[in-house]
């Protein structure tokens, strides 16, 4: 009788913390076993020539999500999961939206419907508070903690979502006694909503001004006010999708001052910049997201935030819409300035290649950094370590394994999402994801699809390891 149900063999595998020669051996959705000469099984993968990784956590992903009147996103969780899993990832985090005088348990329940047998990933929420109502922080957000949601997000921007800081405060406030984590989204509202009616007036409506009526110092400001209401309540803060230095700094300073601020960036803040809005007609559209892409040394700021450490996770903040689609980039409102152009591009395919091949390859991060800032830094901050994130013996067998020879354009088709474009079109990579296990089932399988739609399954967290 086989010993593991798979073995993967001759691989060289890698952690955040050591690089190594082994075989793995899997037994019920699990690592069993890591050495060489392992005996046999009932499946052999042969991993000879490629890197053997643990799978992605992608912990900042939109999917599903109510996005305004007339507006549709554009992946269901069908859709993400299986474009994630095409990308080397294992684990998706999206958020749960809570709409403004609606019950956050209900949000819970009917985002879990939506969820309910359509993933190829595993998947987890974070909770999105946008009412924090008596009844919310009293009763409804400290009993969704206990039961496994231990990581919400609040904003300090957008219509509908933005808190003030009394609301962010009282939300801090459920977080510390709680022992949750507090994700925010800062970038300073009045700043936005200023620049963007004087825009109008002066008839600047096209893209390329979502990112001049968005500047840096309305993200460097809102990052330390973030700070300073963090350290007030003393709570550990995750400030999510940073663009440039100056927010980059705000979160080194309190990290030297011995706070537990943490920081995340993403592709887009890597590998595109503000000129990309400043295409022709409404092309600039493909590109809005917030805080938007900023300019070269913006980018090289947030390349040395994940050299040094400032930035602990790398993820995609993947937020799709449709661009040829009334319904999505190309709105009818949208048309008539760039204050109604949804705001979002996809990404999670994308992420972990664009990282891989513009940071591995080209010698901007090591193979462990690379793990570290796409996997087994989400498991800790989002409680899901030592189960995800890594390869050790009774880990789930989450693993992608890499062949860093492989060239690769990026283009929309390679990515299967629900999107019709990528920001990323014509994007050379070296080095791809061929091989994806999800709890020791191949999802995907020499780059084609091979798992079940369905297979993923909902993850109950523990508390944060930052916390």
């Amino acid at each position: 009788m086989a010993m593991f149900d798979t073995i993967i063999r001759g691989g060289r595998v890698s952690t955040a913390a050591d690089t190594f020669l082994c075989d793995i051996g899997i037994r019920d959705g699990r690592i069993a076993a890591l050495g060489t000469d392992l005996g046999e099984a009932r499946e052999i993968i042969d991993a000879s020539g490629k890197w053997v990784l643990p799978g992605g956590i992608d912990s900042h992903v939109h999917i599903s999500q109510p996005s305004g009147d007339g507006i549709v996103m554009a992946d269901d969780f069908e859709s993400a999961t299986r474009s994630a899993v095409i990308g080397g990832n294992t684990t998706v985090l999206p958020f749960c939206l809570q709409e403004k005088g609606k019950s956050l348990r209900a949000a819970v329940e009917a985002y879990h419907a939506k969820a309910e047998g359509q993933c190829y990933t595993d998947v987890s929420f974070h909770l999105i508070l946008s009412d924090p109502t008596p009844q919310v922080l009293g009763q409804e957000l400290p009993a969704l903690v206990k039961d496994g949601y231990t990581s919400f997000k609040v904003f300090m921007t957008y219509e509908g979502l933005a808190l003030n800081d009394r609301q962010i405060l009282e939300v801090m406030e459920v977080a510390r006694d709680t022992r949750a984590l507090v994700m925010i989204h800062a970038e300073n509202y009045d700043i936005i909503r200023f620049l963007t009616d004087k825009f109008e007036a002066e008839g600047k409506i096209a893209p390329r001004f979502h990112a001049t009526s968005r500047p840096v110092i309305a993200e460097r400001e809102a990052t330390s006010r973030a700070i300073s209401l963090a350290e007030l309540s003393d709570v550990p803060l995750m400030v999510v999708h940073v663009s440039n230095r100056e927010a980059m700094e705000e979160i080194r300073r309190a990290r030297q001052r011995g706070l537990k601020i943490f920081g995340e960036t993403c592709p887009q803040y890597l590998v595109l910049t503000e000129n990309d809005l400043d295409g022709l007609n409404m092309e600039g559209a493909k590109y809005v997201c917030s805080p938007p892409p900023r300019d070269v040394d913006s980018q090289q700021a947030c390349w040395e935030g994940l050299q040094q450490g400032v930035f602990s996770v790398f993820s995609s903040d993947h937020c799709p819409f449709r661009y040829d689609d009334p319904q999505g980039k190309l709105t009818p409102k949208g048309r008539t300035s760039f204050r109604w152009v949804p705001n979002g591009i996809p990404g999670v395919g994308a992420r972990l290649p664009i990282l891989f091949s513009e940071g591995v390859m080209k010698g901007r991060i090591d193979i462990n950094q690379f793990v570290a800032v796409t996997a087994t830094n989400h498991a800790k901050a989002y409680g899901l370590y030592p189960r995800k994130g890594t390869i050790a013996v009774g880990a789930d067998a989450d693993i992608a394994i890499w062949d860093p020879e492989r060239r690769q354009t990026l283009t929309h088709d390679l990515l299967k999402d629900g999107s019709d474009y990528t920001p990323y079109e014509g994007l050379e990579i070296t080095g791809w994801p061929v091989t994806t296990l999800v709890r020791g089932k191949v999802m995907v399988r020499e780059g084609a699809l091979e798992g079940a739609k369905g297979s993923g399954s909902y993850l109950s967290r523990e508390i944060s390891a930052l916390v």
